[in-house]
């Protein structure tokens, strides 16, 4: 039961901000976020039929499918996200815009856009669109990848808006707010406050992974390694820290032996004591 209330406040809250993005932002510039969102802008402006109305009438046919290839679970959160978010779109585009600066509008719209995605995302749902029409894909084929999917899809809508339109601009402006949304997407999920890992190579790790544990309190795992060019063995250290204690510990190898190998990477979820 928690998990279904926590579910269903991140799809509320998702849908209320991507409508924001989406009513605010990118609607009154003609700037497309991809997905049916694009269809529905061009209706909008030739027919002025409501955005929101749109996004559920294309969606009808997905909600079917869905429901025999994603299951009734993912159906219902579906429905409900790609409700709300049309009528928060409805609502939303009848309030005066903050500001009229095409750039500021492809910028702030695909930040609130993509941060709401991600928490519909995260609670297992979807607003429709092209994302669902790719979870349908892959329930048919697992080799699909979802990110080549959406692009050429999204790609499509976008080259449609711009012929409609007839202003590059919007094309532009439009492919800008569509990368902002996908990384916003990755951040929800990812986080900011990912750590470090650190690969140590040196003949004193004993010696490195004492000075870990005790001046940095941070723990170390050797690993066993073998040189391909020298045929040496040897153990390697990894290490998982903190962004903070990055310099420390690299220093800190380094001065005990000058001729570490050293190599630092990005560790976007640790799960773990001292961690997630």
């Amino acid at each position: 039961m928690k998990k279904k209330i926590r579910d269903i406040i991140l799809i509320t809250v998702g849908c209320i901000v991507a409508g924001i993005g989406t009513a605010l932002f990118l609607l009154p510039n003609r700037l497309s976020s991809g997905g049916f969102a694009g269809i529905a802008t061009i209706l909008y402006y030739l027919f002025g039929i409501p955005m929101g109305n749109t996004i559920m009438i294309l969606n009808i046919p997905l909600f079917i499918l869905s429901y025999f290839r994603a299951g009734k679970t993912f159906l219902l959160k579906s429905i409900y996200a790609t409700f709300l978010y049309s009528i928060a779109i409805d609502i939303l585009s009848k309030i005066t815009t903050f500001t009229d600066d095409r750039f500021l509008d492809c910028i702030y719209g695909g930040i609130l856009i993509g941060i709401g995605l991600g928490l519909v995302f995260k609670a297992k749902a979807s607003t429709g669109g092209t994302d669902l029409i790719v979870q349908i894909i892959k329930s048919y084929s697992k080799k699909v990848r979802t990110s080549n999917m959406l692009v050429i899809m999204d790609g499509f809508i976008v080259f449609a808006n711009l012929l409609f339109f007839r202003q590059i601009e919007i094309g532009l402006y439009s492919a800008i707010a569509i990368f902002i949304i996908g990384k916003m997407i990755d951040l929800v999920f990812e986080g900011i406050n990912f750590s470090k890992m650190l690969y140590i190579v040196s003949d004193k790790y004993e010696e490195i992974a004492e000075k870990i544990n005790l001046d940095i309190e941070s723990g170390a795992t050797g690993l066993y390694g073998r040189g391909m060019y020298t045929s040496t063995e040897r153990t390697i250290l990894m290490c998982v820290t903190k962004r903070r204690n990055v310099m420390t510990i690299k220093n800190l190898a380094e001065e005990i032996d000058p001729n570490a190998f050293i190599i630092i990477t990005d560790a976007r979820e640790v799960f773990g004591l001292g961690f997630k």
